[in-house]
């Protein structure tokens, strides 16, 4: 029998669908280059414990005068890593009668289903931060996002690394106050949102928007046009990565088929709450 399709034939494919999906992954997932990642060996166990050092104070001392030991102690976080994956089928007739190279098809599915899962698990995190600004029917404005920066720098966080992220819902009334409702923008940031729809820069922080947000509600895609984003410092989430995406194929004779099973192994969690200010608001075009 001629032109069967069996798994060695399968095996030229793979390598394609896993660097196809990778690099969506990458370029879809907009949170994981925005925290602190750490690579978990395997054998390891699945929890990772990060340490987490005080903030200390120097003070000033007489000359010839000894100093006096300061007792640094250190508290943890733990990340605990579990699986997420998705799978699909391959029949034979699909792969022989598609005009479209179906593993790169499948390979940026997967690629985006981990992506999104990966962002969908870090933006559920900006609920916890203690300090917030905004609530469920405050309107977005730069108003906000200033205040946010504000009590995260006196508090001491680090003005580099800090990034905000918002829902698009609500990215619409930022760019509406920045552009005069679209009408009469401002010079510089107000501009550009109207040109391109990318906000830029506010208060130094860059201003990414994602659909990657559950509303207040839990539900995604969000209905309640409640959402909560936040204005955080690099070392406020954290993602350990033990598997990457890593895609297997098993043959099902039967169904005349293969099974395409893609996987990732991770965990996220919170590292340093003071790092990170919620920013609730409510859109005005849902």
């Amino acid at each position: 029998m001629a032109n069967e399709t069996t798994t060695s034939t399968l095996d030229d494919l793979i390598s394609p669908l896993v660097a196809e999906a990778l690099f969506v992954a990458s370029e879809r997932s907009i949170m994981r280059g925005l925290v602190r990642n750490f690579q978990m060996p395997n054998n390891s166990g699945k929890v990772l414990q990060v340490p987490i050092y005080p903030t200390v104070s120097a003070a000033a001392v007489a000359e010839a005068t000894d100093l006096s030991n300061t007792a640094i102690s250190t508290s943890k976080k733990d990340l605990t890593v579990s699986e997420v994956g998705i799978m699909a089928t391959v029949t034979d007739l699909s792969r022989n009668v598609s005009e479209s190279d179906v593993i790169r098809d499948l390979g940026k599915l997967f690629g985006e289903a981990i992506a999104k899962k990966i962002d969908l698990d870090l933006t559920a995190l900006f609920g916890g931060f203690s300090t917030t600004v905004g609530s469920a029917s405050t309107t977005m404005s730069a108003s906000l996002i200033f205040q946010a920066v504000a009590k995260l720098r006196a508090a001491g966080v680090p003005g580099d690394d800090l990034a905000c992220v918002i829902h698009p819902q609500v990215a619409f009334d930022l760019k509406s106050g920045l552009t005069n409702t679209f009408a009469n923008p401002n010079p510089g940031v107000g501009n550009e949102a109207l040109r391109t729809g990318f906000v830029g820069q506010i208060a130094g922080v860059d201003v990414y928007e994602t659909s990657n947000i559950a509303d207040s509600s839990g539900n995604e895609p969000g209905t309640t046009g409640d959402y909560k984003g936040a204005v955080f410092h690099r070392d406020a989430l954290g993602l350990a990565m033990m598997q990457d995406l890593k895609i297997e194929q098993q043959r099902d004779a039967s169904i005349r088929g293969t099974e395409l099973v893609a996987t990732a192994v991770y965990g996220v969690g919170e590292l340093i709450d003071g790092h990170g200010c919620e920013i609730e608001a409510d859109s005005t075009i849902q």
